[in-house]
């Protein structure tokens, strides 16, 4: 309607303006007529002038608006504007337009001060860093974390907290890591994430983290009193038949707290000394294979790391085991990707594989048609080797205690295996995964980052 309006309008002061220089020029060539020339002149003069005013009002009008929005000046008024009544509706139009971003605006300042008010009283520090090393954002839980007000820039925050801006330097994205840091003579174990995003062309770097020192503090209780009972339970069940059985051999060899002549010992007293001491002996030997398997649980060997074609090592493994296998009647079947390679210390990750073949082989002794197999295949950040068994699989209520150290699901398993293995695939900063269902098999995954 209003385009309509203004296009007739237009049209309008054309005509008029037609009209008078058809006049001019009828009139131009007489003489006596000089000041009806003179005051047609004006007209069109004034005419034209009107034309040009009239068409670049709305340029003049959307301008305003624009740079009223460029710059969120919604301070602007369209009402009153002199324009006619053909302008009306499109200042209207405008008013509606200016109330829109007007309200868009204060919604989003109250959103902006209520996400703040979120960040700054949530118990995680968070820090944001833009690509030019500017700090955009350091909450409060950081602040009081870190013991420092905001800096201005990440070289401030360097010079602030030298020891925690080099480990965060360090890390990759999306990495998570446990620092432990020295802050004004106080010690705190700070769990910390890293993401990279970019946002409107510009890279930022948030970092999240939290003081778990009272939370690992726990956990250690919990694990030391598990462990005390797990050592004493062991201890016990080696230490007191030991105990019985020399009482009894004392017994033999004295006679009313006297030693026994040796002629009065029989050929059966002497087979009994001697079985038990081979108890003795058996059952020491067992309690020092025991404290043997806990010390592999603490002694780790740094790992020295190689390019390994995984391929290579699954086919390796699956022949160093074939032999076990048949004679189980056991398939084993090995599938990878030709070319994926990995960065792994080989002789611990082949200590891991042996271990999950083996569990593998036993999971799957009772059934009709056991089969295991190895697969190993990359996506993008990730390479995984799966150990796939169709055996009997594993209990729900046991899948959170396999990877405890000393559980074991076998009567005579040290417990030990798949937490050695986890620690290992921890330390290549990967991780050792299971999926299974009761009677559908198992799947122990390697997982590796690349």
């Amino acid at each position: 309607m209003v385009s309509k309006r203004f296009a007739l309008l237009v049209i309008i002061r054309i005509v008029l303006l037609m009209l008078t220089m058809t006049a001019l020029a009828f009139i131009f060539a007489r003489t006596e007529l000089f000041f009806n020339q003179i005051i047609l002149l004006g007209i069109i003069i004034i005419q034209v002038s009107e034309l040009i005013r009239f068409i670049t009002f709305t340029n003049r009008e959307i301008a305003k608006l624009l740079m009223a929005i460029r710059y969120s000046d919604f301070s602007i008024s369209f009402r009153g504007k002199k324009g006619g009544r053909s302008f009306q509706e499109l200042q209207d139009a405008f008013v509606e337009i200016i109330e829109a971003f007007k309200k868009v605006s204060v919604e989003k300042e109250a959103q902006f001060k209520f996400l703040k008010v979120i960040v700054d009283n949530i118990k995680v520090g968070v820090l944001a860093i833009k690509e030019d090393y500017s700090i955009e954002l350091m909450n409060k839980a950081a602040q009081d974390l870190l013991k420092t007000s905001t800096p201005n820039y990440w070289k401030q925050f360097q010079q602030l907290q030298p020891a925690f801006a080099h480990e965060i330097d360090d890390m990759e994205d999306n990495e998570r890591r446990l620092i432990e840091l020295v802050i004004k003579g106080e010690k705190q174990q700070v769990s910390v994430q890293i993401n990279r995003l970019k946002i409107l062309n510009y890279r930022y770097t948030i970092l999240t983290f939290q003081d778990i020192k009272s939370e690992i503090e726990q956990k250690e209780i919990e694990a030391w009193h598990k462990l005390i009972r797990i050592l004493t339970h062991e201890i016990m069940n080696s230490v007191t038949p030991v105990t019985s059985l020399s009482e009894t051999m004392l017994m033999m060899l004295e006679e009313k707290g006297q030693p026994k002549p040796l002629e009065d010992l029989s050929e059966e007293t002497l087979e009994d000394l001697r079985f038990s001491l081979k108890t003795i002996q058996k059952r020491s030997e067992g309690l020092l294979h025991f404290v043997e398997d806990y010390r592999k649980l603490t002694r780790i060997k740094a790992l020295q790391l190689e390019n390994v074609s995984v391929k290579e090592l699954l086919e390796d493994n699956a022949n160093l085991l074939r032999m076990e296998f048949e004679k189980a009647g056991v398939g084993l079947k090995v599938q990878s990707e030709s070319e994926l390679k990995v960065p792994m210390d080989r002789k611990l990750i082949d200590q891991v594989l042996i271990n999950l073949l083996t569990n593998a082989r036993h999971a799957t002794e009772k059934e009709e048609n056991p089969q295991v197999e190895i697969k190993a295949y990359s996506t993008r950040s990730q390479a995984i080797i799966d150990v796939i068994d169709n055996g009997m699989g594993i209990d729900e209520a046991k899948m959170d205690q396999i990877f405890i150290p000393f559980f074991s699901t076998k009567e005579e398993g040290s417990g030990i295996g798949l937490s050695l293995s986890r620690q290992i695939m921890q330390k290549h900063k990967g991780n050792l995964t299971v999926k299974s269902q009761p009677g559908a098999g198992a799947t122990f995954s390697l997982v590796f980052k690349v």
